[in-house]
């Protein structure tokens, strides 16, 4: 299967990202095989930088770093892929500024709960960064379930258990983008939810 084919957005409402960045995974997966879904920010503003183009993107630089952190062998997302993980992002348009609006996230949530739903297999959220939690709550909110990570900041979140039908939710730092070679703190604690993640499959 072949993401980008079963998820597009048609009507393109939101204001404050930019369009022509727009990025649904252009990947080839098994979907009974995926049962780690990774979701970070928003799709970066050089194509060339997103977790499946060509080369060595930064995207996909930084999340093998981050599994190496982990412990984890890897060299390309290709083998994160093998591991049945799944990478994409909660925004499919770049970013603007520094922040995006609650209601873009609201309104690109759709689009991530159609792609969700391509995966039957998934015991893992991974949510890396306060856009990805906003985008999980309004997917959850929208069927009339409850949020699934309450307000509150990341770090005292962390290490608590949330479950998202059935599966795990972690509420973790965007690994995705230059930021991630800078914080170290953040890229500690980074490290050591991808080893949790991982021990829930294994």
């Amino acid at each position: 299967m072949r993401v980008n084919q079963h998820v597009r957005c048609e009507r393109f409402p939101c204001t404050d990202v930019k369009h022509e960045c727009y990025a649904v995974p252009d990947v080839n997966v098994k979907p009974e095989n995926i049962t780690i879904i990774i979701i970070s920010e928003a799709a970066p503003e050089n194509p060339a930088d997103g977790y499946y183009a060509k080369g060595e993107p930064l995207f996909a630089q930084t999340t093998v770093q981050a599994f190496n952190d982990a412990g984890v062998h890897a060299t390309s997302i290709k083998d994160i892929l093998g591991m049945g993980v799944y990478l994409t992002t909660a925004v499919k348009c770049g970013k603007t500024g520094y922040g995006i609006q609650t209601d873009t996230v609201k309104a690109c949530s759709l689009l991530l709960e159609q792609e969700l739903a391509l995966f039957p297999n998934v015991k893992v959220f991974m949510l890396m960064g306060d856009v990805a939690i906003k985008a999980l709550n309004a997917i959850a909110r929208r069927a009339g379930e409850p949020r699934v990570i309450p307000a509150g900041a990341t770090y005292k979140l962390r290490g608590q258990s949330y479950t998202y039908r059935r599966a795990r939710v972690f509420p973790s730092y965007l690994q995705a983008g230059p930021a991630f070679f800078i914080e170290k703190v953040k890229r500690k604690m980074i490290a050591e939810d991808i080893a949790a993640a991982l021990k829930v499959v294994s």
